[in-house]
């Protein structure tokens, strides 16, 4: 017997109990648990937690900085340079690609560029791919500057000294740059003494509206408008009679007696044509008659349409 001692009891020694055998839990260890679930499947892995919140919000895309206004614009691609450089278009300067394959267009470009003392300036392709935004540049990129807008005051008071009765071309919300350069060019055209469009949610003089304008915007004044209903409200105060063009209008623009007094014709957007506080600021809609079934005419054939026949009723004896 084991002896007793203070304090407690001397176990008594002995062998080891049985234990219990792995019963294959190494060999399942060691199974393969299959591939690697991919970062978006992890549930706490940062690109599980961003695919998450995309799916709550499918119709959302990741929100873009906004270029600044004063920002140069850059035209890319061979034929658009050329045109742009045809046109007289202002630039800063001329970035072609090294190494670049010449051909006819190259050599235009640059011989064009140079007689006009713009700054031709050599760039690796990588860097021409990271200044365009990854777009098809074929090598050549031409730099304009901001488009410098007249205001809407001396926009009117320029109409107004002209010697003949003012006519001015506004766009409501027309979102598409080369719509903006097509107009611009027109309005030159039949001699419209401007364009007004608004600051916001509209298409801009961007590179792609001064190349489609085919130069139209150096000689024509584009005012921007920071409220457009209040600017042709003050227009029609002064005395210009707001014509608009609608689909469904009241008036036939072939009946239009009013062609030939001062106005603004007003364009609506691509799409919803005029807004409402537009529409209801105009002091008469009119229509062009085109073929039953026919989709309407898009912002800036419109124009030209009405802009040509105003020239015409203008132009009578």
């Amino acid at each position: 017997m084991a002896a007793e001692g203070r304090g407690g009891r001397r176990k008594p020694a002995g062998k080891k109990g049985p234990t219990v055998g792995s019963g294959g839990q190494r060999r399942k260890q060691l199974e393969p648990r299959g591939a690697t679930p991919r970062a978006e499947e992890r549930p706490q892995h940062p690109a599980a937690r961003r695919a998450k919140a995309a799916a709550r919000r499918p119709d959302q895309r990741p929100r873009q900085q906004r270029k600044p206004d004063n920002a140069p614009e850059l035209l890319v691609g061979r034929n658009p340079v050329v045109e742009a450089l045809r046109a007289q278009i202002p630039a800063t300067g001329l970035y072609v690609a090294s190494n670049l394959d010449l051909d006819e267009r190259v050599s235009e470009a640059v011989q064009r560029a140079a007689d006009r003392g713009i700054s031709i300036l050599e760039v690796s392709k990588a860097e021409l791919d990271r200044m365009t935004g990854g777009l098809l540049h074929q090598g050549l990129g031409l730099q304009v500057p901001p488009y410098s807008y007249a205001h809407p005051d001396d926009l009117l008071a320029r109409a107004m000294d002209s010697g003949s009765a003012p006519l001015i071309v506004a766009l409501d919300g027309v979102m598409d740059p080369r719509n903006l350069g097509a107009v611009v060019r027109t309005a030159a055209a039949f001699g419209a003494h401007g364009v007004l469009i608004p600051e916001r949610r509209a298409a801009g003089m961007t590179a792609s509206a001064w190349r489609t304008s085919s130069g139209a915007a150096a000689r024509l004044p584009i005012a921007r408008a920071t409220n457009l209903t209040r600017a042709l409200v003050a227009y029609r105060k002064a005395g210009l009679l707001l014509v608009g063009l609608d689909l469904a209008g009241a008036t036939n623009l072939f009946d239009l007696a009013a062609a030939t007094e001062p106005l603004v014709l007003v364009a609506g957007s691509e799409g919803k044509g005029m807004s409402r506080l537009v529409g209801e600021a105009c002091d008469l809609t009119v229509s062009i008659p085109i073929t039953a079934g026919a989709e309407s005419l898009n912002a800036s054939v419109a124009v030209a349409v009405a802009l040509s026949e105003i020239a015409r009723r203008r132009a009578r004896p």
